[in-house]
């Protein structure tokens, strides 16, 4: 059977304990440096508390170590590596290449999506150096993981589902860091791509006007689940590593079930971890922040990709504007509302507005104070009262299936319980054998599954004595807790770590870029790259006219004047330039036969 995984984000131990509970397979969480969220490092204190929480569920634990490194870093990062794995970490997602020239316990090494892995070569050449598994490059669609696929089946794909978008390739921005001296790659991206620009010809006439051109909508690929699995695709990660528990919570809770939507149908699939998840909540991933949605390549390009208007949060669309009194707005649609909602509305001069709901009537609302808005106008709701006071209570129960047999012995009784991984544990008790004058089997079933609020619940008793026997509800409690205490004890079941990676030649289509330090140097030399990209973060001179973004999203295609196949009728004026509101111009270059755009600046 082929194991498949949900992977969710943590930025913390509250969350990360909250994906486990809310179905997770394995859990991804920053170190406590060296990350690309930087604002999302862990101590290794909680990171082990992690671990041995979802170790019990044979969840796994994934640590981000994937900024680029300095020179006076390495020793820091090979110290933090060990420490890691004795937490009981079971995979590390990296992205510097001077990892391989590390003394480094034999724990598994994941090929971040900063490494831009969308390529048969790459994935074949990061098989070959021992990685365990490859995060490809969010851009990839199912034909083009299907293709990767069958050219490295041996090799696990990794593909995001969920979650905010990168207009560029990852690992292939440098605006950050051009820009603000804040790099990207070093897990402090200061999100040049969610700022405002004016889009101008060559002469310096706007032909858009203080709209955010390259911010992407949130990837949602939930319906494509099946054909992604189908592709080749074995862990499905949603992003979100700086996402508060209650995003983790819903979104995680929304995506286990539609993949186990898809397991019961497919026999030749299994889940990668164990423990039935009981959710006290209805999840809906619309409820969660986001920008709108769009599946973003999966079945190539489509026009809803960017939101133009906003980069911040709409939330779930609620209804039209439906009459506009002098106080108060009546809302045409099914939605309920409370007092205090935030809801926002995109206004006649194309910018995103909102207020907050001071009384709800009905679908009659009353504003703190009255926006101008149009009739009919779409709104939107991106602060849900409702919602936040039910994500505020406790929302699942995870706990492993147990197995019960309770054996007659010469001088008492036998009790074992093996749980659904296979783990088993037995103990033999001294007891009188005491006929019983009725059948006590459904009643010894009800004690034992009594398991309260242990990660525990029964899902089958059986017995295997000579006549009916008759123990008493409290002895055979306190058998149970014995055992549930033996269970507990055990040390988690762990996949086999893997030994040394052993650096392999690099083949000549395969480019080695951000490189930062020495060490990365010497390994990419010893593997016989024959393109080696400086890391812009260590140049001594940065050029004048970098290329800050390579882009799979075009702007021309999103204005609907893309010029690839037919002739477009109504061509744009090029050259095109962005200009940012603090006057820096970037010049727009679109490659139709590679189908991509960058972004470059110009003095």
């Amino acid at each position: 059977m082929k194991s498949i995984e949900l992977l969710a984000p943590a930025r913390n131990l509250a969350c990360g304990m909250a994906a486990v509970d809310h179905g997770a397979d394995a859990v991804y969480m920053g170190a406590p440096s060296y990350g690309a969220r930087a604002a999302a490092g862990n101590s290794v204190d909680d990171i082990g508390r992690l671990c041995r929480y979802a170790h019990r569920f044979g969840v796994r634990i994934y640590v981000t170590v994937n900024t680029i490194l300095y020179d006076h870093e390495l020793k820091a990062v090979e110290q933090l590596v060990w420490q890691l794995h004795e937490a009981g970490v079971d995979a590390l997602i990296v992205q510097d290449l001077a990892l391989l020239g590390l003394h480094l316990p034999p724990i598994p090494l994941h090929a971040s999506t900063q490494m831009d892995n969308r390529s048969a070569a790459q994935v074949r050449w990061l098989r070959d150096m021992g990685f365990s598994q490859v995060v490809l490059a969010r851009e990839c669609g199912v034909d083009e993981i299907s293709a990767l696929h069958r050219a490295v089946p041996d090799m696990p794909l990794e593909a995001f589902v969920h979650g905010a978008l990168c207009v560029s390739y990852s690992g292939r921005c440098q605006a950050s860091q051009f820009c603000f001296g804040r790099s990207a790659n070093r897990g402090e991206c200061a999100q040049f791509c969610r700022l405002p620009f004016d889009l101008e010809d060559k002469d310096g006439h706007k032909l858009l006007g203080h709209k955010h051109l390259l911010s992407l909508r949130d990837m949602d690929r939930h319906r494509h689940l099946e054909e992604m699995m189908d592709a080749g695709v074995r862990s499905f990660k949603i992003e979100g590593r700086l996402k508060d528990e209650s995003y983790v919570r819903n979104v995680t809770a929304f995506y286990r079930r539609q993949i186990d939507n898809i397991l019961r149908r497919r026999a030749e699939y299994c889940r990668a971890s164990w423990g039935r998840v009981e959710l006290l909540f209805e999840p809906d991933p619309e409820r969660s922040f986001s920008r709108g949605f769009t599946s973003y390549f999966i079945h190539g390009r489509t026009p809803d990709m960017a939101s133009i208007h906003t980069p911040k949060s709409l939330g779930k669309c609620v209804g039209t504007v439906k009459e506009v009194r002098a106080d108060s707005i009546v809302v045409a649609g099914t939605a309920s509302f409370s007092n205090g909602d935030g809801l926002c509305f995109v206004g006649s001069d194309g910018e995103l507005k909102g207020f907050r709901v001071n009384r709800a009537e009905g679908n009659r609302l009353y504003p703190a104070s009255m926006p101008g808005i149009p009739l009919r106008a779409t709104l939107y709701r991106n602060a849900d009262m409702q919602w936040d006071r039910l994500m505020s209570r406790p929302t699942a129960r995870r706990s492993m299936g147990i197995r019960w047999l309770l054996d007659e012995t010469e001088d008492g009784f036998r009790l074992e319980a093996q749980r659904e991984d296979g783990l088993a544990v037995g103990q033999s008790f001294t007891c009188t054998h005491t006929e019983a004058r009725m059948p006590q089997t459904q009643q010894m079933e009800q004690t034992l599954a009594r398991l309260g609020d242990t990660h525990y619940h029964s899902t089958a008793f059986h017995t295997r004595f000579s006549r009916e026997w008759f123990i008493p509800r409290s002895v055979l409690a306190e058998w149970r807790r014995r055992l549930i205490a033996l269970l507990d004890e055990q040390p988690p079941v762990r996949p086999p770590q893997q030994t040394d990676v052993a650096p392999a030649p690099a083949p000549r289509d395969v480019e080695a870029f951000n490189v930062s330090n020495a060490l990365s140097r010497r390994v990419c030399g010893e593997m016989g790259f024959s393109h080696i990209t400086e890391a812009m973060e260590t140049a001594a001179a940065q050029p004048s006219s970098p290329v800050l973004m390579t882009c799979r999203y075009c702007l021309r295609y999103q204005l609907g004047h893309c010029l690839h196949g037919k002739p477009c009728p109504t061509p744009l004026p090029e050259p095109l330039y962005l200009r940012s509101m603090d006057g820096r111009r970037f010049r727009l270059r679109f490659d139709c036969k590679k189908c991509q755009m960058t972004v470059a600046y110009e003095d």
